[in-house]
Order: structure tokens, then C-alpha cells, then sequence
């Protein structure tokens, strides 16, 4: 279920801000399995599944949106000029394929990339900027760019792709976060008419942007405790060994410490309690639990842990990742099924004298 679920979500563009799309085929999910739900006015999609008041509350969240581009000129020449959106590598950009997404529909185009017996030995080790980009969708002139509908501001992501690699391992576009989603649909289908704590499932938008979409939805629902799904950054490639012991294929996680570093003094120290949660129920469920702790990766849970009268109790939760925000990002389907049971787990273990107070 999940590897259908992520590769249909997959090959749906969704540029921060604009994740309609996304959040139509959530809902339609949502739809089939009989669960109400509700959107706000940035977009978050919410869907509550009561339980016992007596429990704390739970938030558990995932964002649907994508890095990119904007529009952020059409030349007249029909060649069009990109800002970026969220963290883009701008040494992974050149001759990638990328999708304009506009009013009229799908339009596929190339970033372009210097033809190689014109460059320079200079050229050929140079990282180019994103600002001197361009792409070339095949527009002869700015005036077919503009009947296309191609217009300032028009959403530009990677162009999507689904590469199913050796047994339960895939690669494509956006696995940053719709594998989140895809694992929060299976954790919707499996707590409908299950007893526990009060759980508000959300898929936010905008996390992409500056981390703050998912604000309106915390502040509506007010929850005791709030679990973020998202990646960790997989260390087992040569380029990444010296950065931790997360590997692909080794089963969910949690993230021990994040802190971002570069202009947002922000991150996330796990509440114990939540730590121990996911320790207990991954051990009972005979589960392996790997542990990140990383500087320069943050969340919207940063923001979240501070909001109302006495904090919020917050944990990331996630899977496995190699080569994060680029093109063609890889995962294990396995890591996102353990992480799946290890929420249900989680929940399931929730109980009246949980202490949510720092020192217990």
C-alpha cells in the first residue's frame, strides 16, 4: 500500500504554496476510507480521529510540498528565467528536466546547461548560479511562452519521475515528504475504530518555504504531543559516513537533535518522554529504532514545540534518505512500512500517567 501510495503522490507536482493537487488525491484517499477532514486557509489538510479525552492529545504531521522555482522572468527570446524556492542545489540544477505547472496544464522544459565544446576549462568546474539559469521548454518567442501560460510567478518543480531500484528501494522526485504522506495515509487506515488518544493526522503545506505553513493547524488543534514525519539524512555513502549511523534499509528513526545554523536559530531537543515512547513501543514491536542527531536540518516542528501556555511535547519521527533535495532522491519502502508500525506502536502506548513535564 504504501510504495502505491508514494509513487502516485510522487508523480503529483506540488511547489510549496501551491499543493492543491497534493492535497486533492489525500483527500480522495481519505475519501475511500470513510474519514472526514478539513482544510484551513494556507491549505493544511486535517483529519481528526477521536478518542479518549482522558488521554493527551496527538498531532501527528507530514508536509506535501516540494522545493522549486518561481518564474521570475520570460525572456523574449521564450527562454525563462527562475527564482528559487527552499533549498535547491544550485550544483545539481544544470540539465536537469523540470515541469512549469500553469493554469492550461503541464509543461515540460530543461534547464539549460552550456554546450560542452563551448566552455572553457574555467566553465567546466564552475558551479553555475541559480540566477544565471535559464530554461528552454521550446518557446520560440516570449509571446508562445505567455499563450502557454507561462507568466511571472508560475510554479516550476523537478520534473516527476518514479525509478523503482533493486527490491523494495525507489528513487524519484519529492520523496521529501510524500513518503511522509503516503506513511500518514497507512497510520489514517489503521487507527479508523481504534481505541487511544485523540489524533489529528495533518498534511501541511509551505514547509519547503520558511517552516511556519503547518502554524494555523497547531494553533486550531492544541495538542498535548505532536510527531513530525519527515527524512533522515542516510549516512551510509562514502560522501556522508562521517555524519552518523542512519542507513538505508535499517528501519524507522527518530532524530535526537537538529539545528539548523544558518540564519534560522532553530531546531528540535526531543521531549525524554516521547523518546522513551518510541524506544518502548519500537523494542516491544520488535522493531530496529536508528538515531540521528545532525546540525543544518530543521523542521516546522521547531516552531511548533512553542506554541501555547506550556509548550508542546515534540519528537521527529522518520525514514531514511539518500541525496536529499536533489533531482532523484532514494528511499527503502521497508524503512517507511517499520516506520508506519512504529507510530501505531507509539500511539497504542499512550496511557493517563504519561508525564509530559520536563523532568518526570
Amino acid at each position: 500500500m504504501i510504495r502505491d501510495l508514494l509513487t502516485e503522490l510522487m508523480l503529483i507536482p506540488g511547489l510549496s504554496g501551491h499543493e492543491q493537487r497534493v492535497a486533492r488525491a489525500i483527500a480522495a484517499h481519505l475519501d475511500g476510507m470513510g474519514l472526514p477532514y478539513r482544510s484551513d486557509r494556507l491549505g493544511n489538510l486535517i483529519c481528526t480521529i477521536p478518542g479518549d479525552p482522558a488521554l493527551p492529545c496527538v498531532m501527528v504531521f507530514t508536509h506535501m510540498d516540494q522545493l522549486g522555482f518561481v518564474v521570475r522572468k520570460v525572456e523574449a527570446s521564450g527562454l525563462i528565467r527562475l527564482e528559487r524556492l527552499g533549498g535547491v542545489p544550485e550544483r545539481a540544477l544544470a540539465a536537469q528536466a523540470v515541469v512549469l505547472s500553469t493554469e492550461k496544464g503541464d509543461i515540460p522544459g530543461v534547464i539549460a546547461n552550456k554546450s560542452h565544446h563551448a566552455t572553457t576549462p574555467d566553465e567546466k568546474y564552475r558551479v553555475v548560479p541559480y540566477a544565471e539559469l535559464y530554461v528552454d521548454a521550446g518557446f520560440a518567442s516570449a509571446e508562445q511562452a505567455h499563450a502557454a501560460g507561462v507568466r511571472i510567478g508560475t510554479p516550476v518543480t523537478y520534473l516527476p519521475r518514479v525509478l523503482p531500484l533493486h527490491g523494495t528501494r525507489l528513487a524519484g522526485t519529492s520523496i521529501d515528504d510524500r513518503a511522509g504522506c503516503a506513511v500518514l495515509l497507512a497510520l489514517a487506515a489503521a487507527r479508523k475504530g481504534q481505541s487511544g488518544p485523540t489524533l489529528h493526522l495533518v498534511w501541511s503545506v509551505q514547509e519547503e518555504y520558511n517552516l511556519r505553513g503547518v502554524l494555523p493547524a497547531a494553533t486550531a488543534l492544541c495538542p498535548d504531543i505532536a510527531l513530525q514525519i519527515d527524512l533522515l539524512l542516510a549516512c551510509d555513502t562514502p560522501d556522508m559516513a562521517a555524519r552518523g549511523e542512519v542507513v538505508l534499509g535499517g528501519g524507522p528513526g527518530i532524530s535526537l537533535y537538529s539545528f539548523h545554523g544558518r540564519g534560522t536559530l532553530n531546531g528540535v531537543i526531543p521531549h525524554p518522554a516521547l523518546v522513551a515512547l518510541a524506544e518502548e513501543a519500537a523494542h516491544a514491536a520488535g522493531l530496529t529504532l536508528q538515531r540521528s542527531a545532525h546540525t543544518g536540518a530543521l523542521t516546522d516542528l521547531s516552531y511548533i514545540q512553542f506554541m501555547g501556555p506550556q509548550g508542546v511535547a515534540c519528537l521527529d519521527v522518520g525514514f531514511p534518505m539518500r541525496y536529499s533535495h536533489s533531482a532523484l532522491e532514494v528511499v527503502d519502502t521497508a524503512d517507511l512500512h517499520g516506520l508506519a508500525a512504529l507510530l501505531g506502536f507509539m500511539l497504542d502506548r499512550i496511557t493517563p500517567d504519561l508525564k509530559l513535564t520536563r523532568d518526570p
